[in-house]
């Protein structure tokens, strides 16, 4: 989603913003801004649509903005279109302020506003807030109570920053239900959605809380919670070199991803596996013998991770499993039951949807568990346990490395405990797993003819997918990441419900990728190959080795991956599925690593 930072005491607070946003482009957005003040408090700013790139040539052509402090923001539109007049920072008087989410309040507000004389130049509920804290000014003496004041006016979910000319060197931040963080460095104080922004001297970081406030000056942040009181919160360590995120030798952040997933998928595993002592290492606190259900929960590919999991769930450890998108699962008054647990998948921590149906279970008296890659986020401190993957910053807005980290997790998980498993299936399991890492690599080497069919790939309206059994939310998978970046309209099926409607899609020339190991079910799945060859469908099939070679003849084009074990099958045949869909984009021409109208963090609904 949207980003935002703020800086108070930099020389070059320009600089830092304009970098800051840079580190920020990750999380997907449509146009970017900044604004510097002096220390007399006077400001200038300058916003662009489209690309940071954009905003720094406009800052370039004006010599660039002077200031002690200031804030900036990328934003991902909502309310008002993805033009210039919409960007923020938004002016107000003596403010300019910069906000992610939604005021949902925000007509009530701006009627409120305009009747007492106020005009606006944008279509947003942002420029609502600029206004109420320029208001404010002018009843509060003291700006900090000013802009307490406006924060308790507004409903929703946000983080806000802003300066005023009212106040020189120092920058308001709030937060409620979106990220928002502040940190120290040595003379100076940041106030930013994501610890990515931050430079290198920010030595430490403050998280806030949800209806917190704060005022950042040079080296100081005063943070109080929603009734006004100073609060002491949670710190940690600065990112220093963590925020310093490059390419590297390759192309984009998603091919570089897709290449580091042997090193942090074997990291994972070593996280929760003693592969010395043929152990399972999960905290202590996690008794999955003691649950009767488990829930899981996420948005798009976290939730096909689940989905992946449900089977594992069920057949190794024998606990019910269900699965859930999150959107849907907290608006649809879910029954809970004596011995429920629910588990909650996102990568950043804070999918504003898997955050809420967290709350919701936890108000339910559920024990909540956390599965996620960013250990100091909301859900990882709201929830009773926390499951860290350690995949590291995943820059591409397509997830590649955290779905297969989490796959990782979730697959020991699932294994480690309800005894359904004696000690040589243990044993079995974790030889399974362990060797995923290298099976990995070995995928990889499908580059060169993965990419020969991204050529024709490129040309395609449709391309299906179709898997069984655990593979078949992979196959869902795989057509998300082909629609998210190459803009191909594609869709996966359980192979077993060709005939309950999908073959009526197939006609001649239409791509078919079958996901096709030799397992129980390869018959099965040698079968649906067959009804969709009949009907003029041309079948690429990713297939080990002896799958393979059972196949000869009726595919047309097959990518075989190296033999795995029922664990890790997903795990390594999802390296195939991401190629795929990232060279097709690339031959498309596409923004891989920032594909239109998506965002890496959704934090608002």
């Amino acid at each position: 989603m949207c980003g935002i930072v703020g800086v108070s005491g930099r020389a070059d607070a320009c600089e830092v913003l304009v970098e800051g946003l840079r580190r920020l482009e990750y999380r997907g957005y449509d146009s970017a801004g900044v604004c510097g003040a002096g220390l007399d408090g006077a400001m200038a700013g300058e916003r662009a649509a489209g690309k940071v790139s954009a905003l720094a040539a406009k800052l370039a052509a004006r010599g660039g903005l002077a200031g002690m402090s200031g804030i900036a923001h990328t934003r991902w539109a909502t309310h008002g279109a993805a033009e210039e007049r919409n960007a923020h920072p938004h002016r107000a008087g003596r403010v300019a302020l910069v906000h992610n989410g939604i005021i949902e309040n925000h007509a009530a507000l701006k009627a409120e506003l305009m009747a007492a004389g106020r005009t606006f130049q944008s279509d947003t509920d942002s420029e609502v807030v600029a206004h109420l804290f320029d208001a404010a000014l002018d009843v509060h003496a003291d700006p900090h109570d000013a802009w307490r004041a406006v924060v308790g006016r507004l409903q929703g979910a946000f983080a806000l920053a802003a300066v005023s000319e009212s106040a020189p060197g120092l920058v308001f931040g709030a937060r409620k239900a979106a990220p928002l963080l502040a940190a120290l460095g040595n003379g100076t104080g940041y106030i930013a959605s994501d610890a990515m922004a931050l430079p290198e001297d920010a030595a430490t970081i403050i998280y806030l809380e949800d209806g917190d406030t704060v005022v950042a000056g040079p080296g100081s942040a005063d943070v109080r919670d929603a009734q006004g009181r100073p609060a002491q919160r949670k710190q940690a360590a600065g990112p220093g070199v963590f925020g310093r995120v490059d390419k590297g030798p390759f192309r984009h952040f998603m091919e570089k991803e897709i290449h580091e997933q042997p090193e942090v998928v074997g990291r994972t595993l070593a996280a929760y596996l003693d592969l010395a002592g043929g152990a399972v290492n999960l905290p202590a606190a996690v008794d999955f013998a003691a649950m009767n259900r488990l829930l899981i929960v996420g948005c798009g590919t976290a939730a096909y991770a689940g989905m992946v999991a449900r089977y594992w769930f069920e057949s190794l450890a024998g606990l019910p499993t269900e699965v859930d998108i999150a959107s849907e699962f907290r608006y649809r008054d879910p029954a809970f039951a004596k011995g429920d647990a629910a588990l909650f998948i996102s990568q950043s921590g804070e999918t504003a949807d898997t955050l809420e149906a967290l709350r919701l279970c936890k108000a339910a008296g559920l024990i909540t568990i956390a599965l996620t890659n960013t250990p100091h986020s909301t859900m990882a401190r709201e929830a009773d346990i926390v499951l860290p993957t350690l995949a590291g910053p995943e820059i591409g807005v397509a997830s590649t490395k955290a779905f297969t980290c989490q796959l990782a997790a979730l697959a020991v998980a699932a294994g480690a405990q309800r005894e359904r498993m004696d000690a040589q299936a243990v044993q079995a399991a974790i030889a399974d797993l362990s060797a995923a890492p290298r099976l990995m690599g070995e995928a990889l080497n499908l580059r060169q003819g993965v990419d020969a069919l991204a050529l024709d790939l490129a040309r395609s309206d449709i391309v299906l997918f179709l898997g069984r059994n655990s593979l078949y939310p992979l196959a869902l998978e795989g057509a998300l990441k082909l629609k998210e970046i190459s803009y191909i309209h594609a869709e996966g099926y359980a192979a077993g419900e060709l005939k309950h409607g999908p073959i009526a899609l197939i006609e001649e020339g239409v791509a078919v990728i079958v996901l096709a190991p030799m397992d129980a079910l390869f018959d099965k799945t040698r079968s649906s190959i067959e009804q969709v060859r009949a009907r003029g469908a041309r079948v690429i099939a990713v297939a080990d080795p002896e799958a393979a070679a059972a196949l000869d003849g009726q595919s047309a084009l097959t990518f075989v991956t190296p033999a795995a074990g029922r664990l890790a099958a997903p795990i390594v045949m999802a390296v195939a599925v991401q190629l795929i869909a990232y060279l097709t984009a690339v031959h498309k021409g596409t923004d891989v690593d920032q594909p239109r109208n998506l965002a890496k963090s959704v934090t608002v609904e």
